[in-house]
């Protein structure tokens, strides 16, 4: 299936099916591949490239077939962020947040707010975030508050690593609300009070332009207040579906660095002497040291990339709303999985790809250190090793890994 996906402006398609919904992966993934280099470059908010991306329909793939989308499986929306992420894990990563309040929304939004935000969704308009911040003991002790007053509710905070905020048409904003309990308030990007900027400057991730937005008084819709609470009161695979989309941002960077390390050492690379006068190769595809580092990068690609699927599987058979504590245990530990060895993964990749590019390939000009400035910045999102210790404890223990937003 070809799909096209013009840069230009056009009416926002609604994708209808999971083949579908890779094909337009693969032809916007195609589109953006063109600047990819002078986005990293710049790291300035990627306006076109993420326009292009709300053009395309893919917003609305998780939306439940009864409220108007696609609702494909988590397999398909791994399959759909790695494609995109192997070629710019930015533009990748911009929409991860957006994808988790669909989900949000489809289990604990009322009937206005799926129908408002959905609707939107449909259209085009992207999801943002506002929940991590600095400052305090760590990125979840929120200071971010919700006062309720006569006419309705305030919002007052400072966020940070809010990817994606600055072109979203909404921004769900984590907060306190008066009793202390964890609430979500849905605020439009443009409303006042509402200030996001763009004073990201991280090595990696450039252009997903992760910076502070302040919320300074901002009057909030009643009917878009949503008690986030409830959510980890039962057992939920949120936290899971979320890492999901992170697990195949790092598979994407795995596989776009061994793509470029390929294409390298066909066009540019030159064998090493001792392979050329030992009669070993030719060209620097045939370096035996360069084929076995490249066979053993590979296979490593591979496991990952299969152990992306089985998660999306295991999260598909379970469905969103795990019955018990044990299968949201077992939902959690398979993308825990996924994003430790993925995680792993991508880092390896993106530097060893000099080890068979040799020193031409560190030249400025190809920019193919961009893979390990993106794998290394994306992997400490959250911490490999805590995925790795609830694996282990759940495995020779049977402890059930706890219910939060990030496994």
């Amino acid at each position: 299936m070809t799909v096209s996906v013009s840069r230009q402006s056009s009416p926002v398609r609604v994708i209808t099916s999971e083949a579908e919904a890779v094909a337009v992966a693969q032809d916007v993934a195609a589109e953006i591949a063109v600047d990819v280099i002078e986005r990293d470059r710049a790291g300035v908010v990627p306006r076109e490239a993420l326009a292009l991306l709300d053009r395309s329909g893919l917003l609305g793939i998780t939306v439940p077939a009864a409220d108007g989308g696609a609702e494909v499986s988590p397999r398909t929306l791994a399959e759909v962020i790695r494609t995109i992420a192997a070629v710019d894990p930015s533009i990748a990563q911009v929409p991860q947040a957006h994808y988790l309040f669909v989900d949000v929304l489809r289990l604990w939004g009322t009937d206005d707010q799926r129908r408002r935000l959905y609707g939107d969704v449909l259209a085009g308009a992207r999801l943002g975030n506002a929940l991590a911040e600095r400052g305090s003991q760590h990125a979840q002790d929120l200071r971010t508050s919700l006062k309720q007053d006569a006419a309705g509710f305030l919002l007052d905070g400072r966020k940070y690593y809010c990817t994606g905020a600055v072109t979203s048409r909404w921004i769900a904003v984590t907060a306190l609300n008066d009793d202390g309990r964890l609430v979500v308030a849905f605020v439009g990007r443009d409303d006042p009070g509402v200030s996001v900027g763009e004073d990201w400057s991280a090595m990696g991730q450039r252009a997903t332009v992760s910076g502070t937005t302040e919320l300074n008084a901002v009057r909030v819709d009643p009917e878009l207040v949503l008690e986030y609470w409830r959510a980890f009161e039962e057992p939920q695979l949120l936290g899971a579906r979320g890492q999901l989309i992170h697990a195949a941002i790092e598979v994407g960077i795995a596989g776009g660095a061994l793509r470029d390390a390929a294409e390298f050492v066909a066009s540019k690379a030159r064998p090493f002497f001792e392979a050329v006068r030992g009669g070993w190769a030719e060209r620097a595809a045939e370096d035996p040291h360069t084929t076995l580092r490249f066979g053993r990068l590979a296979t490593q690609l591979t496991a990952a990339e299969q152990l992306l699927s089985w998660a999306g599987d295991v999260l598909t058979e379970i469905g969103p709303r795990p019955r018990d504590e044990h299968e949201a245990a077992r939902g959690s530990l398979a993308v825990a999985q996924a994003k430790a060895f993925g995680s792993e993964t991508a880092v390896l990749v993106a530097s060893e790809m000099f080890a068979l590019t040799g020193t031409s390939g560190t030249d400025e000009r190809y920019d193919l250190h961009r893979h390990w400035r993106n794998a290394r910045t994306h992997s400490v999102h959250d911490p490999v090793d805590w995925k790795y210790h609830h694996i282990g404890a759940y495995q020779l223990t049977g402890k059930l890994p706890p219910s939060h937003g990030q496994l």
